[in-house]
């Protein structure tokens, strides 16, 4: 009995993490959703969404409520939140400003 309730909880955690995983890249995608927007200011450090001019990818700033930074919010949300801003940079997107300069050039 104690082998199959260690089982069955192992089972229930497994599948927990499992569908973490499997849900993690979605909220980077969800700004070029139209019910999205990019709402900077407001981000936790660490919890960006994508890049920036100092860094150009998602989970990658130092610290809290950084301008840049943003995260994919609902569509009318942003204006809501102090310290938002709702941000179209073209460098707000994966690989940051870098990424937008290389791109230019070609």
């Amino acid at each position: 009995m104690k082998n199959f309730k260690q089982l069955a909880i192992n089972s229930a955690i497994t599948s927990v993490i499992a569908l973490g995983v499997t849900t993690l890249p979605i909220s980077s995608a969800n700004a070029a959703d139209a019910a999205m927007e990019k709402c900077a200011g407001i981000a936790k450090s660490g919890h960006n969404d994508c890049g920036t001019t100092k860094v150009g990818c998602h989970g990658s700033i130092k610290k809290n409520n950084d301008k840049e930074a943003w995260i994919a919010v609902p569509v009318g949300t942003c204006e809501k939140i102090t310290g938002g801003t709702i941000t179209d940079k073209p460098w707000n997107a994966p690989g940051g400003l870098a990424e937008y300069n290389k791109n230019k050039k070609s």
